[in-house]
């Protein structure tokens, strides 16, 4: 008789030691999942600023009198920031979902083909609410833009 005391004792140890196991991987696996949303929507929002601040650090940077303005190509709006009056500089426009970067002479036609890939945006568009003052606008979000030098 003793024997079966000990046996159910074995059985209920093991039983319990089971299920904190199973408790453990359960957590284990809503933890993984919780922590990989969360890393993939931080990598979402970084790429985003990214794109933005990288657009607001090309036209800062070059704030030359008449350095920046907006055409229109097949492509839709393309913003342009002359690098000087050297005749150069970089177009910024949206093709096939990417937003790209074009730094070259500025009479020459757009090349999409040597373009740099700045990051992926469905929607490019460039506004100018007043002179000297541009909004830009992407799947990221927003930025507005003050040039000085057209002041």
């Amino acid at each position: 008789m003793r024997r079966k005391g000990v046996s159910l004792m074995v059985f209920y140890s093991i039983g319990i030691a089971l299920f904190f196991m199973m408790g453990f991987l359960l957590l284990v696996a809503v933890g993984a999942g919780t922590y990989r949303d969360i890393a993939r929507g931080q990598s979402q929002n970084n790429e985003g600023r990214a794109l933005l601040s990288y657009l607001s650090t090309c036209v800062r940077t070059n704030d030359t009198e008449s350095g920046i303005s907006v055409s229109w190509e097949e492509e839709g709006p393309v913003l342009t920031i002359a690098d000087g009056s050297s005749g150069f500089g970089l177009r910024i426009y949206q093709r096939e979902g990417h937003l790209l970067e074009n730094y070259g002479r500025l009479e020459e036609d757009l090349n999409p083909s040597i373009a740099q890939v700045i990051g992926e945006t469905g929607e490019f568009r460039v506004e100018e609410p007043e002179k000297g003052t541009y909004v830009v606008i992407t799947d990221a979000g927003r930025v507005m833009l003050h040039v000085r030098c057209s002041q």
